[in-house]
């Protein structure tokens, strides 16, 4: 690879970031930071860890994480932004790779590594998922595995994939699994017609584990995760699937025109692989299987996605980008514009990239970030089950940034209890007592105190309660000791 193109892909990366934005504290990061928050300091967290570690116990991103913080004696901050910088940079660099692969024109590889750079926050059809995340998690760190494998695959390089694919795995166990399914049907069709692509790759749809009933607590949370079954989808979030099977399809038959082996290949490789995986979709989605359909084999779609958007690029630059340049700020321009402003209408409270060091505009993040710096490290709070959608509040994640404990929410601890059911009583305890938050009086609070050893409040502003000790308040929130 040249220097020149190297070069290419770090101001794309730049680019892709300034069109993305960077928000380190939102999100999935109250699932994963808390994970390196504790590693680094062991006194964080005595309190419901089970709702981050049960993540973090599977893989190896907040090993990876806090040793970085480590070793480069760099605030924690900072060496997020380092991983995030470099998690787009790999994905892209995958991306060339592949493109080479599927393409002999330079600028119909470039065309397609830029639209994937242009589009790495396009939601993924129903579910819940970004090409990738604003902020750095193993997902961003994994993105580039099963595009660089296939890479790979293409080339007869099966030791490289494998050994990409098993490195994936430490960090992303289930992501990491569409990798190999993507490279182990390729190397199939290769071989195999079309009868046997079929029934070899059913053998690796989830059947045959163990259908234990979850507790019954864990219903209320499948209710609240709709992504997870596709049979609960909307017709628009049907759309995604069946959009990208009819253009793979329509790629593939240009490929044969065009005589590209490889890229009719992936193509058709990718139409039977997300065959398969509707279907396993659609079999947990039954209510006999309400708690396998944790295995989200429609998650696959984020690799069809990343994988599709390269393709579209690709075919573009060969039939209408070329080598004008008009035509290609015709495209980009617009494009990146309208991706900035959805991030800006998504984060309207934050500044677009929070850089670290810096003091957050978010009044939430704020308050947070008080407690952060004000009270005990053993501290137990409450605060609104659904606080991370409360309008202005940007889904700035509480245990990520105050580095706290809290007593159990609705919108991301039931993402942990989705994965793994033997949490669902001990969450939808937690819930059940902090139901009606918005009518809690002094009462409330102190049998929250006696209940579960809860020693600080944060409330909603206007704040109703009056008697309370609340040394910190802003436009937002307020921060109340019991």
């Amino acid at each position: 690879m040249k220097a020149k193109d190297i070069g290419l892909l770090l101001a794309l990366t730049l680019g892709a970031m300034l069109v993305q934005g960077y928000h380190p504290m939102v999100e999935d990061a109250e699932i994963y930071l808390p994970g390196v928050e504790r590693i680094l300091h062991p006194e964080l967290f005595p309190t419901n860890t089970l709702f981050f570690e049960s993540h973090a116990h599977l893989t190896l991103f907040p090993n990876l994480v806090a040793a970085s913080v480590r070793w480069s004696h760099l605030p924690l901050e900072a060496v997020l932004l380092v991983w995030q910088l470099l998690a787009v940079f790999l994905l892209l660099l995958a991306c060339w790779q592949l493109s080479g692969k599927l393409f002999t024109e330079r600028m119909s590889r470039w065309a397609g590594v830029a639209l994937v750079a242009a589009l790495l926050t396009l939601p993924v059809a129903g579910t819940a998922l970004y090409i990738m995340d604003q902020y750095t998690n193993p997902r961003n760190l994994t993105a580039f595995a099963g595009v660089l494998a296939i890479a790979f695959i293409l080339d007869n390089k099966y030791l490289s994939a494998a050994l990409v694919l098993c490195l994936a795995a430490a960090v992303h166990p289930l992501m990491a699994v569409f990798g190999f399914a993507g490279c182990a049907g390729l190397t199939c069709l290769r071989q195999l017609d079309l009868r046997r692509d079929l029934a070899l790759l059913g053998l690796v749809l989830p059947f045959g584990i163990s259908l234990q009933p979850p507790p019954p607590a864990y219903h209320q949370v499948a209710l609240l995760h709709s992504y997870h079954y596709l049979l609960r989808w909307r017709w628009y979030e049907w759309l995604g699937v069946a959009g990208p099977l009819l253009l793979f399809w329509t790629f593939s038959r240009l490929a044969r025109q065009r005589k590209s082996a490889n890229l009719d290949l992936l193509c058709r490789t990718l139409i039977i692989l997300e065959l398969a995986c509707v279907a396993a979709a659609v079999v947990l989605s039954w209510a006999r299987f309400e708690s396998l359909a944790r295995l989200q084999p429609m998650r696959s779609l984020h690799l069809f996605y990343i994988l599709f958007l390269l393709c579209s690029g690709g075919l573009l630059g060969d039939y209408v980008l070329k080598n004008r340049v008009t035509r290609w700020l015709a495209l980009f321009v617009p494009l990146c514009a309208g991706m900035f402003l959805a991030q800006r209408a998504l984060f309207p409270n934050s500044a677009h990239l929070e850089w670290p060091g810096r003091s957050p505009q978010n009044s939430w993040a704020q308050s947070f970030l008080w407690i952060r710096g004000h009270t005990p490290a053993d501290a137990l709070f409450a605060l609104d089950p659904y606080y991370m959608e409360i309008a202005g509040e940007d889904e700035f994640g509480f245990r990520a940034t105050a580095q706290r404990s809290r007593l159990a929410d609705v919108v991301k601890d039931s993402g942990a209890v989705s994965m793994f059911p033997t949490l669902a009583d001990q969450w939808l305890d937690q819930v059940d007592a902090l139901r009606g938050w918005k009518n809690f009086q002094t009462a409330d609070f102190e049998r929250l105190k006696v209940q579960y050893g809860v020693s600080w409040i944060v409330l909603q502003q206007p704040a109703t309660t009056r008697d309370l000790d609340c040394p910190y308040q802003n436009a937002a929130a307020r921060v109340c000791r019991l």
